[in-house]
């Protein structure tokens, strides 16, 4: 679904990514890779085939997108190195983007192992009005796109049925795009009237109005 945000022409797709058409762009956040193989080691059963979906779901970004320029917008990786590390860096080295991480809560590993991959790493970035950060903030003159919440909608049925999808959540001067990754879970949103809600419905992006 094309979105006009900060006088720029976003696309939200489905998959959860941003699309940037004029700068060539793809702003992902909240991967959280290694979160499976961090839950395995301390013993919860999960299958390693939905960590491997984070993989799956970047490559056909990229195969559909063919950006020149890829930004995580934080907590690429859920906490301390395990497989997913090794597997990542692997991914990074058969791309020809221009890859950047803005560092978010969750990303402890060290920046320069980032930066020997090729990855420029930043606090916050800065592009035209759009100002991108991993937490939602303020900054006066700029439109700020960010991650962190994994936003999240519950929609309600006549029989008590009720299904919680993940979004995008526009505010005034914000835009809040949903977590990347399998298994990170929601923070529900209930939109003031002047916000707006974009759900991921499988295979397409739907207004809430």
């Amino acid at each position: 679904m094309k979105l006009k945000f900060a006088h720029q022409d976003l696309i939200m797709h489905p998959s959860g990514c941003l699309y940037w058409p004029s700068k060539e762009l793809v702003m992902i956040a909240d991967v959280h890779f290694g979160k499976i193989e961090h839950f395995r080691k301390h013993g919860s059963a999960l299958p390693t085939q939905v960590g491997l979906k984070n993989f799956q779901k970047l490559n056909q970004v990229v195969n559909e997108f063919q950006p020149k320029y890829l930004f995580f917008l934080g907590d690429l990786f859920h906490s301390t190195q395990n497989k997913d590390w090794d597997r990542f860096a692997s991914w990074v080295k058969t791309q020809r983007l221009n890859i950047s991480l803005i560092v978010g809560n969750h990303d402890i590993i060290p920046k320069y192992q980032f930066e020997e991959l090729g990855i420029n790493v930043y606090s916050h970035y800065t592009s035209e009005k759009l100002y991108l950060t991993h937490h939602p903030e303020t900054k006066d003159g700029f439109y700020n796109i960010c991650g962190h919440l994994h936003p999240g909608y519950r929609l309600k049925g006549v029989g008590r049925q009720n299904l919680k999808l993940s979004c995008f959540y526009k505010k005034e001067t914000q835009l809040i795009i949903p977590a990347f990754g399998a298994f990170t879970g929601h923070f529900l949103i209930e939109p003031e009237e002047n916000e707006d809600i974009f759900i991921l419905a499988e295979e397409e992006v739907l207004s809430l109005r």
